[in-house]
């Protein structure tokens, strides 16, 4: 195990990768993939044994890996649920990650599993709960996780705070780390009738270890994060400017649904590798 990956810190690390999911599993077996990590969803290898797991271990052999949950519930009133983070830290022992992450959300109450991220309410009192939770499975972990911002469909009037207030704050009383997932940001401020430029200027930015980057649907009445489509022109321009403001961060794709063959993927991985290689070189421009 790396001793930086412990609760203190996360080892840097800039590469490109995509989600890994079934349809590409054999393409990843067959020989190394041009990525730099892959990210898998943490619930569907939290097993004893069988192929999955099996298939994660090879996968590993050649790349390094990122743990990525949809069931924590950090936002739980009661907690979350110990059997599950015992399970998930079994994992996180056995891969080796390069990091854990999941969603400022809550999934269920009383043991029932939504099986979606619903929203929190952006006040003391929740970010109170939140850092309470977060402090418990930090520790028991042994290392620091990485939430993600997410894609948000009602506000609410008690609000104290805005969601980068909220973020900011959580990072600094828990030590936690930032999962920016531009697709999210994108969608939520459309949907909230919010300025994405003033998102990206109150974000703890010195906190992203990571970045999402995916597509969505249009709704009825508001933008969906479906994940099932290719990365947006919209959602490239806000990612732009995002790389402008951080230094270099992990970069991934993700799709989870309409999933193209591979080699789709990896051009449109192209495409972050180009903006980010643009946004650095202006950097060291303006800072000769």
């Amino acid at each position: 195990m790396r001793t930086a990956m412990q609760r203190n810190g996360i080892t840097p690390f800039h590469g490109f990768g995509i989600g890994l999911r079934p349809p590409h599993y054999e393409d990843f077996l067959a020989a190394p993939a041009r990525v730099d990590f892959v990210e898998v969803i943490s619930e569907n290898f939290m097993v004893d044994g069988g192929r999955p797991l099996d298939i994660l271990h090879r996968v590993r052999d050649r790349h390094a890996v990122a743990l990525h949950g949809v069931s924590m519930n950090i936002g739980a009133v009661d907690g979350v649920d110990v059997a599950y983070i015992r399970r998930l830290r079994q994992l996180a022992d056995r891969i080796d990650p390069l990091w854990v992450s999941d969603h400022l959300c809550w999934t269920g109450v009383d043991g029932f599993n939504s099986h979606d991220l619903l929203p929190l309410p952006y006040t003391e009192e929740a970010l109170a709960l939140v850092c309470a939770n977060l402090d418990r499975v930090q520790d028991a972990l042994g290392r620091p996780l990485l939430m993600e911002n997410p894609s948000t469909y009602v506000a609410f009037d008690g609000a104290r705070m805005s969601e980068p207030e909220f973020l900011a704050a959580m990072c600094s009383r828990t030590g936690c780390q930032l999962l920016l997932d531009v697709n999210n940001i994108y969608v939520s401020a459309t949907n909230h009738d919010l300025s994405t430029d003033t998102w990206l200027d109150e974000l703890p930015w010195q906190h992203v270890r990571q970045v999402h980057l995916a597509g969505h649907s249009q709704g009825e009445h508001m933008l969906i994060d479906t994940h099932d489509a290719p990365v947006p022109r919209s959602v490239w321009e806000l990612y732009a400017k995002a790389c402008a403001r951080m230094g270099p961060v992990a970069t991934m794709i993700e799709r989870d649904d309409h999933i193209p063959p591979l080699v789709e993927l990896l051009a449109e991985l192209d495409m972050a590798r180009d903006i980010a290689f643009v946004a650095t070189a202006s950097r060291r421009e303006h800072a000769a």
